[in-house]
């Protein structure tokens, strides 16, 4: 598909700066541009490429200021990293969209799947699970029994998705992620440890997108809960019973233990992690390899283990690094008292 920037521009509600039939194929970072590419500049670091670039199109920030002549033609928007991830959503729609089920397929008779629905090779769908309107299900993913998901879902190769797990509308599952397995509740005893059967289930709300290898574990009694509009990374753990509020945002490795309740729209940094039964409020930035052991009452930013306030983190690191020096002065005066005192 090619595109002018004409065209782009009316999609984005740009303002094109040169040849508006300018033609574009594809997209490529600015500083490895070529002909026939889209590219986009909001770093500021990046601003030199601008002037090398071989992309056709960029878009630039309204308040780019030119240092001098440019080659290709500038698309200017409010923002430029907003305009190239709604471009790259348009271009994704375009794709074509499989449908239809495999021969390969392993579908029960009980199964309702709905219109336009794609079940690849080697995917098992068991008894009594639902699949909505438009929802693509890829090789080798498994949906269990009275397992619901939404209209167009996007469940990737190797998910596992347990008995009785429900998933809402425009939800994308990545590879090997697995949704539903048992909490981790053993009760210790005379012999051993005893299982405690994890009777509850998972809720994913609308428009959730939880990447490669994450973990949400299933609940003791009633639902492990991920609200709308979340956003997990590769290789999470949502322990049994936990809650992440609407719109949170979390990087890689975050661990969440038992019963914790996240709020609204935070954001949380890599190998961070949570205590169980605790709560953190909304608007909540928990900076990487934190470790948040209490209550947070949110709109606040953390870093550090036990989190702390930024400032006072980066105060204590100071003073951390000088440590060995303090420990030999603090040694230098003791010796010095105790000769003191030998002399009196």
């Amino acid at each position: 598909m090619e595109f002018t920037a004409k065209q782009i521009a009316e999609l984005i509600g740009g303002q094109v700066e040169g040849d508006e039939h300018a033609a574009v194929s594809t997209f490529a970072k600015i500083e490895e541009g070529k002909e026939g590419a889209i590219s986009f500049l909001s770093n500021p670091k990046y601003t030199h490429f601008l002037y090398e670039t071989l992309s056709s199109v960029v878009l630039v920030n309204n308040d780019l200021q030119l240092e001098h002549k440019v080659k290709p033609t500038l698309i200017r928007v409010p923002n430029a990293y907003e305009a190239v991830a709604k471009l790259l959503q348009i271009y994704e729609s375009m794709k074509p969209h499989k449908t239809g089920i495999d021969p390969l397929a392993n579908v029960a008779p009980t199964a309702t799947i709905g219109q336009d629905v794609y079940i690849g090779a080697f995917a098992c769908i068991g008894d009594g699970a639902v699949v909505g309107d438009g929802s693509q299900i890829y090789p080798h993913a498994v949906v269990g029994d009275c397992v619901k998901i939404g209209q167009k879902a996007i469940i990737y190769p190797n998910v596992t998705i347990y008995q009785g797990c429900q998933i809402g509308n425009n939800v994308t599952l990545h590879a090997g992620s697995v949704i539903g397995a048992d909490g981790f509740g053993f009760a210790p005893g005379t012999d051993g440890y005893d299982k405690i059967p994890q009777i509850g289930i998972v809720v994913i709300e609308d428009n959730v997108e939880i990447g490669a290898n994450t973990c949400v574990d299933r609940s003791t009694m009633g639902a492990t809960v991920i609200r709308k509009g979340v956003k997990l990374d590769n290789l999470i753990q949502v322990a049994h019973n936990c809650e992440v509020g609407e719109n949170t945002v979390m990087s890689a490795q975050v661990g969440m233990a038992g019963s914790t309740k996240i709020g609204q729209w935070c954001m949380v940094g890599g190998q961070a992690g949570f205590a169980g039964h605790i709560q953190v409020g909304d608007k909540t930035f928990v900076g990487a390899q934190s470790g948040v052991i209490s209550n947070i009452k949110g709109d606040v930013q953390l870093i550090g283990s036990p989190t702390m306030d930024p400032k006072h983190f980066f105060k204590s690191q100071a003073i951390f690094r000088r440590l060995p020096d303090m420990y030999k002065e603090l040694a230098d005066l003791k010796k010095q008292i105790e000769e003191l005192k030998a002399k009196h």
